[in-house]
Parts: C-alpha cells; structure tokens; sequence
C-alpha cells in the first residue's frame, strides 16, 4: 500500500500497518510525540490499522487534532478520578473544546477544595501510565455492559447511536468510557493540566432534563503552555463584562425583577445613548434610512402570518391562553412583521425602491435560564434593527451596502478584526424548520456566496443556522473565554412579502413581490456593551466612556476655575466631572485612574493665572500644561472622529 504523507512524500508497505507502527518507521521522535492522524482528512487513533493506500498526516501537540487528543484524554482521567472518590457520582459526557475539556457528572456540586483533591487523584493515574485500549460491542451488549456497571447515561446515548454505528469504548486500567476516540496511547500522555471551575449544566442542553455538574480544564503538552493560559485566563476573569461591568457601575441585576433582565445605571445608560445617537443618526443621515416605532406585542394572528408562531412560538413571552380567551398576545421577538405594515401603509412603485426602515427595537425573547449570561444572553434587548424592501434587481448592491454599514461600524468600534462571517444554511434534512422550497433556498445561498466571494471576506458555511425563512451572514465573535455569539446579522428574504401581500407597482403599473433584506447595523446594544467591555478591559474610546473628563483642583481655593474648566468642557457637550474632596491631588489622580478616565485636568494658581491646565491622559501620562482652549479643541477632535486613541505608555504611579 502506498501512504502519501503530508509533505507529498510517499512510503510503500507490504502488509498493514498501525498509524503508530507508521510513525515509528519515519522517526522515533516522531512517534514520541505522536497524538493522533487523518487518514485521507478523517481524525483517527494511532492505534488505527491501515490496509490500503491513503493520505495519512500524523498530528502532534503542535497540531489542533494532537491537542485535542490530549484534552479528550485528560476529560478520561479526570471521569476515572471522579469515580475513585465519588465512585456514586454517574457519568455523562466528556468531550474535548476549543480551550480545554470538560466532563458532566450527575453529582452534588463540586467545591474548589473537591477540584484540587481531583487534580491530585489524576496525577496519581498520569503517573501509573496506564494504556488506553479500544474496543467495541455489539448494540445488545453493549447496553448491558453499561448497565452492568450502573450509568444510565451512557445506556441512553448508545440508545440513540444509528442501528449500524460502531460502539466503541475505551479502557484505562480498571476505568472504563463509551467514546468514539481518538485518544493518546497512555494517560502518561497528559503532561500539563488543571481544572479551573464547575458548574451546573442540564443532560443534553435540556432544562426539563436531569441538572448535571460540569467540571471545566484544560491541558497542554507543555507546562510553559499551561501557564500561558493560565495568564490568559485570569486576564478573562479581569476583563469578563459580567464582572467588570458591575465593578464599573455600568448595570446590575436583582433577582426579584428577573434573571436575563438587566438594569442599567446612569454611566452604562450613557454609554447606550452615545451608541443609539451615533447609529440613528448613521442610518438616517448618511445610509438613507427612515426611522418607525412599532408596538412592543401584537395578536397572534401576526405572527401566524409570518410563520413565527410555528417555528418560533417556544421562544416568544405570550399572553394569554389560546383555548380560553378570544384574543392572544405576545411580545415581539422581531420587528419584521410590524415594519411590513408600515411599508404597507402608502402604496409604493419601483421608484419609492429600495425603502430602508430602521428602529431601535426592543425586543423579548424567553431563553432558557440556563443560558442567561450577563448582557450576552437576555431576556429583554434593544438592537439596531432594519429591513429594506427592495427590487429583485436590487438586491445584490443593498445586500453588499448592509455588509458595509456592519464593517464601518465594527472598524468604528475598532472591533473589525475580531470577528468572523458564516454563511448560516438551511438543511434540506430538516424541511419542516423551514419554508419555501429548496430551489429558492440554493438560489439565494449562492448568491450570499457570490457576495463574500467578490467582496473578499473569508468566511464558514454552517448548516442548519439559516433563519426559517432565508439564509443570512451571521458576523460572529468570541467572548473572553472563548464563547461564540453572533453579533450582526444580514438576511436575504425571497419569501415573507409573500404572506404578507407586499407588492409595488412597477413600470408597466403591474403589481410585484419585493425582495426584503433583514439587518443589524451594529447588533444588539446590551450584547455590543458586553463585547467592548471586555475588549477594552473598561478603558473604552474617550468618545464612547461616560466620563471623559475630571478635573482636580489642587485645593479648596482652585474651586472656582475648577467650575469655569467644567462649564467649557461641558458646553461643548464633553462629559465631564470635579473632584473636590479634600484629598491630596496624588490620591485623586489615582481614584480618576481606577475609574479609567481617558484625561484628569490638573488646575492650581499657575492654571488659574494663565488659563492653562495640566493634563494628564490614560493614553501617554504626563501630557504637561496646555492652554484650556487647546486641550479643548483636541478632545473635540478626538471625540468628533470617535479616534481610538493607543495607550503610548503606562502612566506612572503618583
């Protein structure tokens, strides 16, 4: 059999041979620090015959695959732990992640005291080295076997595996798992660990499921590596919004207004506004939109016509009950359907086309408790929601001008380069998720990816992530911990104009179906909060920061050109701040330090008599004195262009 190796190299063999024997015959290094391969693309074990000619790459530590490979291995060890001193605990799942790994035992919680007794049990098992043995059973006794030794868990997930699946397990001395693999060849293979949390988490994502404990690690090759993520994550915990965002005073929640349902305080509502000002003002001004204001609920009978009470109802707040009262409502999950009646509202021809209309919505959607996090996940949001009611030949440029309005805002936001495009697909396996018929559906996928195609943005294509009704780029980022959430979405609608009679008149006066784009500009405020939250640790852009400026007088007897400072600044609509606690200047330049404000303007007798101030910035420390009308002139500057101004220089201590 001839084996092409990735570096287009070619190996000839008689007979069969293991990934590992493979390995072996190129380098003993190379076997040493073997974790896994892909045969012909596939991740598979070492321990994998191969008996026929193929592509074969051998991933180590240095590769994805290898590492994930010692993540779903570490997942084993800590199972076989947990079962060593709590051998009552049951369990669940155990896969690897893109930051380590993690296991679900159905279990009481477990305390940091138990996570640390755990990391030394796994040592233990690391230590004796024990091989990891694959091997497989038939379905019937399969099921027995995990029965024999009382997991009803992994009884019901070979329940639910297709009557021609292999049903693997693998061994680790005494220590027994359900798992597809691939593994390492011994625990001696996990070299650098920790477990850094524990959790609850529902069996199989369901809240009307059983409430699991979730233990959260990671592991490395490397100890070097372990303690850089360490650093990275302690550096996640100092800049998780959810945190952070309290400690700042930007919102709260109260457990007897609801969970998912945040509360925002005068600094984070000032943060909103600046962002609601900037795009209201974007779209309308400068992108041709009009502004509507549509109801918070509506009639059932809405969302029956445009297919949301069928595919979307579960996540929807609704009032009443449909088999007692006359009439049922519900808060609006989405804008749409009311946008469409504003549309409707004057007859349009194909010269009113394209009509942009945007709102600032509030909408509410009923997430499951377990899912709310902070403002990533609410129950109650406001976004930057549009739809534009376009001509068929039109679609293509407004489709293109959506995805350039998301890019100006994120590059704004100095955010671009943290993000990444999906094309969200439909699944033609699961038909009933969706209306309108798979010629429609391609038709329009492909012409989203023609669109990222010319505009050269990379991009993934996910099946089954497409809105009921049309595909749609999902623009997504991660959160500090390495947590995906969609930010802006743009959708190609070629089907809802339909349902609700939507028409325009075109130039031989015959009534027509428009096409219907529906868009984010910048997405969800409370989310987009949370997003610059932890991107700038709280040390926002001086134009979006609640406080731009405090001014500290030296003494009780600058008062008076500390309020002359301040009525400037705030004339021209800069926020600003005196600080005029009898403190030492040193202590309150630090408090306005913690507090992360972009500039303190220093003022004493020399200010006074000069009209000077002195001023000092996050950015580059000691900027030295400046005449007040300069300093003026420059934060306006700054604000006007919303400049992401670059830390030069840690500020010194004083």
């Amino acid at each position: 059999m001839k084996i092409t190796l990735k570096d287009g190299s070619v190996k000839v063999y008689e007979a069969a041979a293991s990934v590992y024997d493979i390995a072996f015959d190129i380098s003993e290094g190379l076997a040493r620090a073997a974790c896994c391969a892909k045969i012909d693309g596939e991740t598979v074990d070492l321990r994998t015959v191969i008996d026929h000619d193929c592509e074969l790459s051998i991933c180590t530590a240095n590769d994805g695959e290898g590492l994930a490979a010692i993540r779903h291995t570490a997942s084993h060890v800590l199972a076989e732990a947990v079962k060593n001193l709590f051998p009552e605990a049951k369990l669940a799942i155990g896969p690897s992640i893109d930051t380590g790994f993690y296991y679900d035992f159905d279990h009481e919680a477990f305390s940091r005291e138990d996570l640390d007794a755990l990391e030394a049990e796994m040592k233990k098992i690391i230590k004796k080295g024990e091989k990891l043995e694959k091997f497989t059973l038939p379905r019937a006794e399969a099921i027995e076997f995990m029965k024999e030794r009382q997991e009803p868990y992994k009884v019901e997930l070979i329940q639910d595996l297709p009557e021609d699946a292999e049903i693997s397990f693998y061994r680790q001395g005494e220590f027994v798992d359900l798992c597809a693999g691939p593994h390492l060849m011994s625990t001696k293979g996990v070299k650098a660990f920790k477990l850094t949390s524990s959790s609850m988490a529902y069996w199989r994502g369901d809240s009307d499921k059983a409430r699991l404990q979730r233990i959260y690690g990671t592991a490395y090759n490397k100890k070097e590596d372990l303690a850089v993520h360490l650093e990275r994550m302690e550096d996640a915990k100092r800049r998780d919004h959810n945190r952070l965002g309290r400690e700042m005073e930007l919102f709260t929640t109260v457990d007897v207004i609801g969970q998912g349902l945040p509360l925002f305080t005068p600094r984070g509502t000032k943060m909103l506004m600046k962002l609601q000002r900037w795009i209201e003002d974007l779209e309308d001004k400068e992108w041709g939109y009009v502004r509507t204001r549509t109801p918070l609920m509506a009639k059932s009978d809405l969302y029956k016509m445009s297919g949301h009470w069928d595919h979307y109802k579960e996540g929807m707040f609704v009032l009443g009950d449909e088999e007692k009262d006359r009439e049922v409502y519900a808060l609006r999950p989405m804008t749409c359907p009311f946008q469409y009646y504003v549309y409707k509202n004057t007859q349009k021809s194909y010269r009113d086309l394209p009509y942009r209309m945007s709102e600032t919505s509030t909408l509410f959607r009923n997430e499951d408790s377990g899912e709310m996090h902070g403002l990533t996940r609410v129950r109650q949001f406001t976004i930057t929601e549009g739809h534009l009611v376009v001509r068929p030949d039109q679609m293509v440029e407004e489709f293109k001008g959506c995805i350039a309005l998301a890019k100006y805002c994120l590059t704004t936001l100095g955010v671009e380069e943290d993000v990444t495009y999906h094309l969200s697909k439909w699944d033609p396996e699961n038909r009933e998720k969706y209306i309108g018929e798979p010629e429609v559906w391609n038709e329009t996928e492909q012409h989203i990816r023609d669109i990222l195609t010319e505009l050269e943005i990379p991009f993934v294509e996910d099946v089954g992530e497409a809105a009921f009704y049309g595909p749609k780029v999902d623009i997504n980022a991660k959160n500090v911990y390495g947590k995906e959430d969609t930010m802006i979405t743009i959708q190609w609608d070629a089907l809802l104009a339909e349902q609700f009679d939507m028409y325009y008149i075109d130039q031989n006066g015959d009534k027509i179906r428009p096409y219907i784009i529906h868009r984010t500009s910048m997405g969800c405020y409370e989310r987009t909060l949370a997003w610059l939250i932890e991107k700038y640790a709280g040390k926002f852009p001086t134009w979006l920061c609640p406080e731009q400026v405090r001014v500290l007088p030296i003494s009780e007897k600058y008062e008076a050109y500390a309020a002359k400072v301040l009525r400037e600044l705030r004339a021209r609509d800069i926020d600003a701040e005196v600080d005029n606690r009898s403190e030492k200047i040193g202590f309150k330049i630090r408090e306005a330090r913690l507090a992360r404000v972009p500039y303190m303007l220093v003022v004493g007798q020399q200010e006074e008599e000069e009209g000077l101030v002195s001023v000092r910035s996050r950015f580059a420390g000691d900027e030295g004195q400046k005449p007040l009308a300069q300093f003026l002139e420059q934060i306006c500057e700054e604000i006007r262009t919303k400049e992401i101004r670059k830390e030069e220089q840690q500020e010194e201590k004083g």
